[in-house]
């Protein structure tokens, strides 16, 4: 058994060897240091965030230059820093997770220092139309269990997808022929059909709605205009150019401060505005466009340009009989290569056509015909 060690014991040891050892004895390994850690400053701590601030200024002789003893000196410092706010740590209200037998867990408060993020918050998922029309109706999303028994099977089996309660309609080996229906209707083939329809339609409405969040995500936001009372000349000048240019006008018909300047609208950034004369008001512009029509109605000289449309005619006759020449020569050399396979056949039916052409020929085939 071992024997009672006292505490004033331990102190003593541990004073005894924090003291420096005479020259030309061995230093002896250094002790662990108390719990209590004193400071001129207090520590400023964020428990929420595990975070403790060190007003005190840092040894300055301690820190000049480079080597172990500035290591030491950082080391020393942070492992008091730390000690307090472990300390600070086990302060807080505790409880057990997981039961008495699990570890100690300490309730940490809210923090209080607000740490700079590295990337943006990620921005809200746009909702889909569902969602949309969900809330404006006013319907909740039930939460069901993935598991329902299944009567046929007798057995726990999911609500959807692969070996789903009730089994798949259209694998079933029966299928009730509906009141109305044609009796000579294939209604398996009807109920595959159905099942392809409703997996395209919901495709469909899943690359819908990524196209609409892609939108969304990719369109340029007007700039925000906190109601701080701190912004600038220009965040005001430009709020209030984008809320005058978000007419269907463009901010043409729009009251203007005063002194304020007369800017175009961007362009590149919409389509393109029709302009439409007026229909009261400048007489003299309407009777010089009716003039110019008549004017035109009653030139001589056509509107069309005969001499671009002859040259157009004659390329395409020209096209055309390139193309007819070659289908000749490719029928002709098909009839080349028929007659040398059959040459028998070949002669008979060239001296055949030889004999109905001189209607009107020369006595040239004639002699042929003889020969």
């Amino acid at each position: 058994m071992a024997a009672a060690v006292r505490v004033e014991e331990l102190l003593a040891a541990a004073a005894a060897g924090e003291r420096e050892a005479p020259p030309g004895e061995p230093q002896p390994p250094p002790q662990p240091r108390g719990v209590s850690v004193e400071k001129e400053l207090e520590l400023e701590f964020d428990l929420g965030n595990l975070l403790a601030l060190d007003p005190n200024p840092p040894p300055a002789a301690g820190l000049r230059g480079a080597g172990p003893r500035r290591e030491a000196v950082l080391r020393a410092l942070a492992r008091d820093n730390v000690q307090l706010l472990v300390a600070r740590l086990w302060a807080l209200p505790a409880e057990r997770a997981g039961g008495a037998a699990g570890p100690l867990v300490a309730r940490l408060p809210e923090p209080s220092c607000r740490l700079p993020r590295e990337k943006p918050p990620p921005r809200p998922r746009p909702p889909t139309r569902w969602e949309q029309f969900a809330r404006l109706k006013g319907i909740r999303r039930r939460k069901r269990s993935s598991l329902v028994w299944d009567e046929q099977a007798k057995e726990w089996r999911r609500r959807w997808g692969y070996r789903r309660a009730g089994g798949d309609p259209a694998r079933s080996w029966l299928v009730e022929v509906p009141a109305g229906a044609d009796p000579e209707e294939d209604q398996f083939a009807k109920k595959r059909q159905e099942k392809r329809e409703r997996v395209a339609r919901n495709e469909f409405n899943r690359l819908r709605n990524l196209a609409r969040a892609h939108r969304a995500a990719t369109a340029v936001p007007a700039p925000p205009l906190h109601p701080t009372g701190h912004q600038s000349r220009e965040e005001l000048g430009l709020a209030a150019r984008v809320a005058r240019v978000s007419t269907a006008s463009l901010g043409r018909f729009q009251p203007r401060l005063p002194k304020e300047p007369v800017e175009l609208p961007p362009r590149g950034r919409g389509g393109k505005k029709r302009r439409f004369q007026p229909v009261l008001g400048d007489l003299a512009a309407e009777r010089g466009r009716q003039l110019e029509l008549l004017r035109a109605m009653n030139s001589k000289k056509p509107a069309l340009d005969i001499t671009r449309a002859v040259n157009k005619q004659l390329r395409e006759e020209d096209a055309e009989a390139a193309s007819a020449k070659g289908k000749k020569r490719g029928q002709r050399g098909k009839r080349g290569r028929r007659q040398q396979q059959r040459p028998g056949r070949g002669g008979k039916k060239s001296g055949a056509r030889r004999q109905q052409r001189p209607a009107g020929g020369s006595a040239g085939g004639g002699k042929r015909k003889k020969a």
